[in-house]
Formats: structure tokens, sequence, C-alpha cells
């Protein structure tokens, strides 16, 4: 029997999940639903779906799992219309950074045989199907939260399935999984808004600090371009997690700031020194929630074609770029060019490359 999958929602991350199936498991079938029809002609066109399904029906009947992707607000309204076409065989399952609303929500419909929380921690700050790729959950952490009601033979089944798209399940409970997303991802979120909008309100009348701002600032705050309306789904549903570990956040930033006015320079080495150590600990993996940029940074003259020279020294040797560009800030840099790419092999050829034709090269 020909095996079915079900999506309901298919925007960077259901699509990323359908990509990865059609990818590694070509002759599924695969039935989606979003109340974006140019995403669902689009992902019909590139043969990523077979059925694209205008309204949650029939479509999804015999399916063996049935991913809610819609924003976290949307995937527990959505629970009560999947419900009627869930069997014994099949996996209902979400992939939101949200997780105890949603198991409530299941355990109140009496589903929780069926239903294993999905979190898949990648993504980007674009969003929507047209970002989509099936290498975006390659190697990332995908955590599972089963209710409790789930056989044991369902979690090791989807654990597999989970492995066979390329990704690394890990199995926590709903609660601990809130509280661990909610430090490592929802509060850099709201911090990286929060700054951003300081410096706005900051700013001098001239727009210095915008126009001078440096790769740090920009670093710590690329995430400020998310989606608002999903980190508005995400902090609201996840209400009290967050509130308790902005509480502890703040109490942290009022130690900092009584080191400064004390003028505790010892204090003050710590907090750096600390943050320094367990910072440089974090495996530098694309497994987990910190990804490694493979970057090069190298000195060039500025002269007309001095970029252009050096892509083409790196495209006639078959090496892609992911992104390329001037730092003009380089308080905290070393080199004029930044060159981005997808590996570190890549990265290190071009380094090899560079060097060769005599430019003065800085590895990250």
């Amino acid at each position: 029997m020909r095996h079915k999958i079900g999506f309901i929602g298919l925007g960077l991350i259901g699509g990323s999940i359908a990509q990865a199936i059609r990818q590694y498991f070509p002759d599924y079938e695969i039935v989606a639903f979003d109340k974006n029809k140019e995403t669902l002609a689009l992902a019909t066109q590139e043969a990523v779906i077979d059925v694209a399904a205008t309204t949650i029906d029939d479509n999804f009947y015999h399916c063996s799992y049935i991913f809610l992707c819609a924003p976290v607000s949307y995937n527990t309204a959505y629970l009560k219309q999947a419900a009627q076409y869930l069997h014994e065989d099949c996996v209902l399952t979400d992939v939101g950074s949200v997780k105890t609303n949603i198991h409530r929500e299941v355990e109140a419909l009496g589903i929780e045989e069926y239903f294993i929380g999905g979190h898949p921690m990648a993504g980007s700050e674009k969003s929507g199907y047209v970002n989509s790729k099936a290498l975006l959950i390659e190697n990332a952490y995908y955590v599972l939260t089963p209710a409790k009601g789930v056989r044991k033979e369902k979690v090791e089944r989807y654990a597999d399935f989970v492995q066979a798209l390329r990704a690394i399940p890990v199995l926590l409970n709903y609660e601990e999984h809130d509280y661990v997303t909610g430090t490592i991802s929802h509060l850099p979120h709201i911090i990286a808004a929060s700054l951003v909008n300081f410096v706005r309100d900051t700013d001098t009348e001239g727009e210095l600090m915008k126009n001078l701002a440096a790769g740090g600032f920009k670093d710590i705050t690329r995430i400020a371009s998310s989606s608002p309306t999903m980190w508005q789904h995400i902090c609201v549903k996840n209400r009290e997690p967050l509130s308790k570990i902005l509480g502890e956040y703040i109490q942290t930033l009022e130690r900092a700031k009584d080191l400064i006015d004390r003028e505790d320079e010892q204090g003050i080495y710590h907090l750096f020194d600390t943050s320094r150590n367990y910072r440089n600990s974090i495996p530098a993996s694309l497994a987990g929630p910190i990804k490694k940029a493979y970057e090069v940074y190298c000195d060039i003259i500025d002269e007309a074609g001095g970029i252009a020279a050096i892509a083409t020294i790196l495209a006639s040797n078959n090496l892609n770029l992911k992104n390329i560009g001037i730092v003009h800030n380089r308080e905290f840099e070393e080199g004029v060019l930044r060159i981005e790419f997808y590996d570190d092999s890549s990265s290190k050829r071009a380094a090899e490359l560079l060097q060769k034709f005599r430019y003065i090269v800085y590895e990250r």
C-alpha cells in the first residue's frame, strides 16, 4: 500500500519537510491544504505535493502521518478537523515551537493515542513556502513530545522516519520542551526585537547608530527580521514559561548594571570570561540551535572589478557562494570582504585558493 502523508499548512517548515519526504521517499503520496492558493499551485508545479486540497477534506483519509504546520495558534484549531481522519496506525503531529497548549487540547479531545508533538529546530528569518528547502531540517535536532497515550511502537516509528529525513530526533516531555525552547529560542528573539527597537528609539537625529551598526549588532539582531505574526503567536502561547524566563533574565541584566555601577572590574571580567568559555563550549554543529557560519574574510583593494575577480576565482573552481559583501564597520572584524559558504569544506578550499592568488585571508 502506498504511504500517504498529509500537511495542514505548507509554509517554511511544512514545505521543507514535504520536500525532504519527496526527496527521500519519492513514491509517497503527499496531500496538502494551505489557505494560500499560490503556495499550493507552486508546490504542485514543483511536484512536491500530489494533491492540493482546498479544504481539510476526505483527501486526508488513510494518512500515515498528518502534519499540522500552520502558526501555533491555528494548529490547535485545526485539531478538531484533523481528528476525524485519524486511524489506528496514523500519527498526528505538529511542528510548532510551543507544545503545552496543543498537548492540552489533544487531551481535551481524547486523541492522545495518535499525537506526537514535533519541533524541528531549524528555520530562517525568511518565511513561506518559497523559502523552504529539503536541506532545512538536515542534521537539525527534531524534538518529539509524545502524548501519554501513544504506543511506544508509534514513537519509535516516528523517530525512525525523522532520521530517514536526515534530522536528529530528541525525546522530551512537552513542559520541559517549552522551558528549554523558551530560553534558547524565544528569549533571543525577544531580546533581538527589543534591542533593535531600543536603537531605533534612541538613535541620533542623523541615524548614526543605524548607519554605523557594527557586525556584532547585526549578528545578534538578525533574527529580528523573522515573521512578526509567528512570534506574536509563540509569545502568547508560551506566556507562562516566557514570563518566568524574562523575569530571570531581567535579574541578570540588573546584576550586570550593578557590576558597572560599582566599577567591579573583577566581576565584569568574570561576566565576559564565563560567557566566552560557555559559548565556546557549544558544539559548532548544524544540529544545534546555534548554527556555524562558514565564512572567509579577506583584504581587497578598492578598485573596479575587485569583488568580481574573487567571485570568478571561486566560481571557476565550482565553489558556491551563500553571501558576499563589504564589511564597512570592522571594529571587531579583520578583512574588508566577507564571503560565506554553505559548508566547511567549501570555506577551507576557498581560503586555500585565495591565498594561492596572494590574497590576505582571515578564516573564522
